[in-house]
């Protein structure tokens, strides 16, 4: 009986780690996705005030990266 409670713990262990690992995978994922944008974003605004791209130009890729972004 003991040994059995053991295996079920453990197993049960093992379950709550990975699963932790995988939430804290995807959100690290998530982050670097969302500050990917951030920096596109700030690029392509440097690009505008240099006369780089057009307003229309700049309009069109901000919403592109927007759509694309949770946070943005």
């Amino acid at each position: 009986m003991r040994r059995l409670m053991a295996l079920i713990s453990a197993g049960f262990l093992v379950a709550v780690l990975s699963g932790c690992a995988a939430g804290v995978g995807a959100g690290a994922a998530a982050g670097a996705y969302e500050y990917q944008n951030k920096q596109a974003l700030e690029e392509l605004e440097e690009r505008y005030e240099a006369g780089e791209i057009t307003q229309e130009e700049y309009r069109e890729r901000k919403e592109n990266i927007e759509s694309g972004s949770v946070v943005y």
